[in-house]
């Protein structure tokens, strides 16, 4: 934690004095040329700290883009210095695999790709099978154009696959060459544990962000005791932690899972909208309006844990450069405190998902 303490101190000069929103503005050119991305380990695994996922890039997502617009995006996230980039065969499925394939091959000798496994030909059903593991990492490989996977999550437990049996089956494609680190999504503390006697796992992925913090009860300090990094996914709530969406936004049902989320709906928009208002509020009062809502949510999953990756996507260059800018100033204890203080008093409308996945995540 000193070199990011010292970064910090030496990046304040820059940061928050530039513009988050425009990459045409000179001062962010300027501020690209002095910014140094910061690392942080997942076990033995050192990354940027901050996490870039793919999966919005074509799926799941009211905006689909061109194959030559997600390259811009994934150059430009290169340019910043972030080398840890996610993805999964469910996507699509495989289309996701492939355009990360395409746009990612000319840095995959300095990057690292996770993905998963999890899912059955047809994707309504689990599969963790030792034959659909298997099959599922010679496709990823393939798609991916990867001679060895970096990081393969589960990502989704199997309730027909012991996790004994899964871990096996990783640890025996680590042996092979074909996977270097080994995942996990969404899997509760015990199962963590039984897995890691096993085959040691690298990192947890879960939903983590200021409007889900369930983690902190018994996944965080589970990892935190075994050495094994936190991914967290949807740090902005899907977008919602930006203040950028409300009662108003339309999402495409074509492909745009929000639209089948508890918390997405109109009222449910309307309603938390509270938990915005709260934040503009601590931004004005605690950093004198010197950072974004999405800002505050990025720093506060940093500031959390140094073993922490907050795992953001966009179809958008602006809010890349501005969720990268994150990295410019932090949240002290206190602030993340008050943060929470004031949060804890407002009770959230929806869950998550809905019931059928709901049951998928134990939650």
């Amino acid at each position: 934690m000193k070199d990011r303490r010292q970064f910090l101190q030496d990046s304040a000069l820059f940061g928050l004095a530039f513009s988050a929103f425009a990459l045409v503005n000179p001062l962010f050119a300027n501020y690209t040329k002095t910014f140094t991305m910061p690392k942080r380990k997942l076990g033995n695994l050192e990354v940027s700290a901050l996490g870039f996922g793919l999966m919005g890039l074509n799926y799941h997502r009211s905006i689909k883009l061109s194959e030559t617009q997600a390259q811009k995006i994934v150059d430009k996230a290169v340019e910043l210095g972030i080398n840890f980039f996610d993805t999964a065969q469910v996507y699509g499925p495989d289309s996701n695999e492939i355009l990360a394939g395409k746009i990612l091959k000319k840095y995959k000798d300095k990057i690292i790709i996770a993905t998963k496994f999890g899912f059955g030909k047809d994707i309504s059903v689990l599969d963790s099978s030792p034959k659909r593991i298997k099959e599922v990492c010679e496709q990823s490989l393939k798609r991916l154009n990867l001679e060895t996977i970096p990081l393969f999550y589960q990502h989704r437990s199997d309730p027909n696959t012991p996790i004994e049996e899964v871990a096996s089956v990783i640890k025996d494609l680590m042996k092979e060459g074909k996977v270097q680190n080994f995942g996990v999504c969404e899997l509760n503390a015990q199962s963590i544990k039984e897995a890691h006697k096993i085959c040691p796992i690298t990192a947890v992925q879960s939903e983590y962000h200021l409007m889900w913090r369930d983690v902190e009860r018994e996944i965080l300090p589970t990892l935190e005791s075994l050495n094994i990094g936190f991914v967290a996914y949807s740090p902005l709530n899907r977008g919602y932690l930006s203040g950028k969406l409300n009662k108003n936004t339309e999402f495409d049902p074509s492909n745009d899972n929000r639209t089948i989320l508890p918390r997405f709906t109109k009222e449910a928009l309307e309603a938390n909208y509270k938990i915005i208002d709260t934040i503009n509020i601590f931004r004005k009062e605690e950093l004198n309006n010197k950072a974004t809502p999405a800002q505050i949510a990025l720093a506060y999953l940093l500031a959390k844990k140094p073993y922490i990756i907050p795992l953001f996507g966009t179809s958008k260059l602006e809010h890349l450069s501005e969720n990268v800018e994150t990295l410019t100033f932090s949240l002290s204890k206190t602030q993340v405190e008050s943060l929470e203080s004031r949060l804890e008093k407002i009770e959230i409308m929806g869950t998550r998902y809905p019931k059928s996945e709901q049951d998928r995540v134990g939650k």
